[in-house]
């Protein structure tokens, strides 16, 4: 640093302008020991490797349960099989659900019954035959039935009825034992919990369907590195061309393996995975800006800012940039840079030196 030092002083021509330009010849950057390269342009930046497990997004994963216990009489599926919406994947044999068809039937009546009081004491109470607590106590009669009647309904439908069958039923009040357990969603089955002839209990688990068109990638980071990472980030899984990115960062760490848990959307087929799998996968950083890596001594701080020196006829400018990330060798950088730009490699110090007028004091 000395020996840095007492070069800069020899340097009389050597001048600061208010542009931050170090006015140098090639003789003394010479001197001082300066080395240029030209600026590398990288359209990412791996920043680190990790585990992740393929998970499935909440709304596309179901569980497939009934509300009425019963004896399975068929099983449609397995595991496996791809299904529609409204697939019928089992069918049950349930006592409970002809309670509540004729449950049902017993409140449509009562709702017709209720009907007519209602529009004969409406008129009566138009002409001032009956009195008023009369008439509110039949309107009154009239909306608790109709109540109950959309109860009876809304549990048909829970219990797997269509709006055609629970007209159907009305219309012609024919009931039925058998319970058709359909599926919620397209996709696929990835486990069956029931076997034909044996008891369904009231909201037991039957089969697990999943929509795996889209998945998931949950990345276990190290909590020491996670804030090298930032939403999208672009995921590449090794020995894959498939691509993911990050859309969220946890804000915990988990107690027993110290890391944070990093969420990636998978773009385009994933036709490729499978929802548990575990894989290795490489994050790289991404900007919208134009990125360029530099090796560590052409980084260096003034005023607290991240600068690189680049040639110019007269000298070397300094530029501030900003710091994206680093990888095994390099930093990570942007700013107002061009992909022509030769910067200084070596011997920042004795520029930033001559720029600030010091010397081995910085």
């Amino acid at each position: 640093m000395k020996n840095i030092l007492i070069l800069v002083l020899l340097i009389s021509s050597a001048a600061v302008q208010a542009d931050k330009l170090v006015t140098l010849n090639q003789a003394q950057s010479q001197n001082l020991g300066i080395e240029v390269g030209p600026l590398q342009q990288i359209k990412d930046a791996p920043v680190l490797d990790a585990p992740a497990k393929v998970s499935i997004p909440p709304k596309n994963d179901y569980i497939v349960s009934t509300l009425y216990a019963g004896l399975i009489k068929k099983i449609s599926v397995t595991v496996g099989d791809t299904v529609k919406k409204g697939q019928i994947l089992a069918i049950i044999n349930s006592p409970e659900l002809l309670k509540l068809q004729q449950h049902h039937l017993t409140a449509v009546n009562e709702v017709t019954l209720s009907k007519a009081e209602f529009l004969r004491d409406e008129k009566l109470h138009s002409e001032g035959v009956i009195s008023d607590r009369r008439w509110l106590k039949t309107a009154m009669s009239h909306q608790v039935s109709q109540s109950y009647v959309n109860e009876t309904r809304q549990l048909l439908a829970a219990a797997g009825f269509s709006k055609k069958q629970i007209s159907s039923l009305e219309s012609k009040h024919n009931i039925s034992s058998q319970l058709y357990i359909t599926s919620p969603i397209t996709g696929v089955v990835l486990e069956r919990m029931v076997k034909s002839g044996q008891r369904a209990d009231a909201l037991a688990p039957l089969f697990h369907v999943a929509n795996l068109k889209q998945l998931w990638l949950d990345i276990s980071l190290p909590q020491q590195r996670a804030q090298e990472i930032s939403v999208g980030d672009r995921v590449s899984i090794l020995g894959s061309d498939m691509n993911a990115y990050i859309v969220l960062l946890g804000q915990n760490v988990n107690e027993t393996t110290q890391t944070v848990l990093a969420r990636a959307v998978i773009v385009g087929n994933n036709h490729q995975l499978r929802a548990g799998q575990v894989l290795s996968v490489k994050i790289s950083k991404t900007n919208d800006a134009t990125m360029y890596q530099v090796p560590s001594a052409a980084l260096v701080k003034l005023d607290g800012m991240s600068t690189v020196f680049v040639k110019t006829s007269a000298g070397f400018m300094a530029k501030t940039v900003q710091v994206l990330g680093k990888n095994s060798q390099n930093w990570i950088v942007s700013g107002a840079l061009k992909e022509t730009d030769t910067i200084a490699l070596k011997g920042t110090v004795a520029l930033k030196a001559n720029l600030l007028g010091l010397g081995g004091d910085e």
